[in-house]
């Protein structure tokens, strides 16, 4: 799908460890919910669902995941043109203006302190694509997937981006950090929000045909043994869990044959909890389809 306004600068508003065990809302539901407060002339492309490590010497309320929003710029005026060259930005590009930076910061800042939830450790992280602090954030994303690292190694990664904590520990920040570099890296992650032709995510009609989700921005890729390509007019069910994947900086969306002459996407009824949990609302877990 071709966005109808193009973007100009790409950002990224990341928070993590936003709720307790017995809270009634998850980081991924605090993430979605930001998309009221963007002004004007900015769109939520998506929010992206990012796994980190799950370890003893870890603290986390449930599976150790960051809520990233993925945010277009659309209007030249809230942007800047950088002129640095060495280890910054490329000359030439476009940045967020400070303004504009100053206005969202204070808007995530706030945004977490309404839903934020006593006992836990938020953190928030905002950058930007062609910022600095980007090749290290994407490292640190990497590192932060698969071993223990600290609020000192964020900090130092996120150096030209903006990384604060709000409330507990701050241990969010690690997470944040680590979320907008996992994400902006294109390679990882599951979309828990997408806006497109249908609206929402959850708004995308349950079947759904491989030329609709194509024309919403969501490639369909077979993961079945022999990979048939998917015919534009095969219809695809998720059982109400669409969730794409972030491949390529695009969402995709695996499945498999349903035996029926269609597809179906694995969710909840077909994968374990730790993995389908989106942090964002209670999941029943049935037993998988025999």
């Amino acid at each position: 799908m071709t966005d109808p306004v193009p973007r100009i600068v790409r950002l990224y508003v990341a928070f993590d460890d936003t709720d307790t065990i017995d809270a009634d809302r998850g980081t991924g539901k605090v993430g979605r919910w930001f998309e009221d407060e963007l002004p004007d002339g900015c769109r939520l492309w998506g929010v992206v669902r990012q796994q980190l490590l799950v370890h003893p010497d870890v603290p986390f309320t449930s599976h150790n995941s960051a809520a990233v929003c993925v945010v277009d710029v659309l209007d030249a005026a809230l942007t800047a043109r950088v002129a640095v060259a060495g280890d910054g930005p490329l000359t030439g590009c476009r940045a967020p203006s400070r303004e504009l930076l100053g206005v969202l910061t204070e808007r995530a800042v706030r945004h977490l302190a309404a839903n934020w939830m006593d006992g836990s450790d938020p953190g928030l992280c905002i950058a930007w694509d062609g910022c600095r602090a980007m090749p290290a954030l994407v490292a640190f994303g990497k590192r932060a997937a698969v071993e223990v690292v600290t609020q000192a190694d964020a900090r130092a990664a996120a150096a030209g981006a903006r990384l604060s904590g709000h409330g507990g520990t701050e241990d969010g920040i690690i997470g944040a950090a680590a979320g907008v570099g996992l994400t902006a890296d294109g390679w990882n992650g599951r979309l828990i929000e997408y806006r497109s032709v249908f609206g929402h995510l959850r708004d995308v009609p349950e079947p759904v045909s491989v030329a609709d989700l194509g024309t919403a921005g969501i490639t369909v890729v077979s993961i079945d043994r022999d990979a048939p390509v998917p015919l534009p007019d095969g219809l695809v069910r998720a059982d109400g869990w669409l969730r794409p994947r972030l491949w390529a900086g695009r969402p995709v969306l695996p499945v498999q044959r349903d035996g029926a002459g269609g597809w179906f996407a694995p969710g909840p009824r077909t994968i374990g909890a730790a993995e389908c949990d989106d942090t964002d609302e209670p999941v029943e877990i049935e037993a998988p389809v025999g």
